[in-house]
């Protein structure tokens, strides 16, 4: 089992999300987060002053899956969020060693 762990662009997030459903992923959590890569924030005008915005909106989403499943849905992750243009976010794979549906008791790839 891996974990996917996306960074995208808030707008980008339906897209994301009916694309990982037509993959039969059954199982996401979104979180509202702030940050900043290499686009390091932005400059804006409030009433007449400059100031800088360091950490922009992003959404982290988060899917246990089967090792059968992890690259097709990183495919469509990168597919569905992208744009073109800095910041449309990066995702992160990292092994998950074990699983449990509190409910049932059911373990691993059966919790999922």
């Amino acid at each position: 089992m891996k974990k996917l762990e996306a960074i995208i662009k808030p707008f980008k997030l339906d897209d994301v999300v009916e694309a990982l459903s037509e993959l039969g992923v059954e199982g996401v959590s979104v979180t509202e987060i702030k940050g900043f890569g290499r686009q390091k924030g932005r400059t804006e005008i409030y009433k007449g002053a400059e100031y800088v915005v360091d950490f922009l909106p992003k959404v982290k989403l988060e899917i246990v899956l089967n090792d059968t499943l992890v690259e097709p849905a990183i495919q469509a992750i990168q597919k569905a969020a992208h744009t073109g243009k800095v910041g449309d976010g990066k995702i992160f794979v990292v092994n998950v060693e074990s699983a449990l549906r509190i409910r049932t008791g059911e373990r691993d790839d059966d919790a999922i």
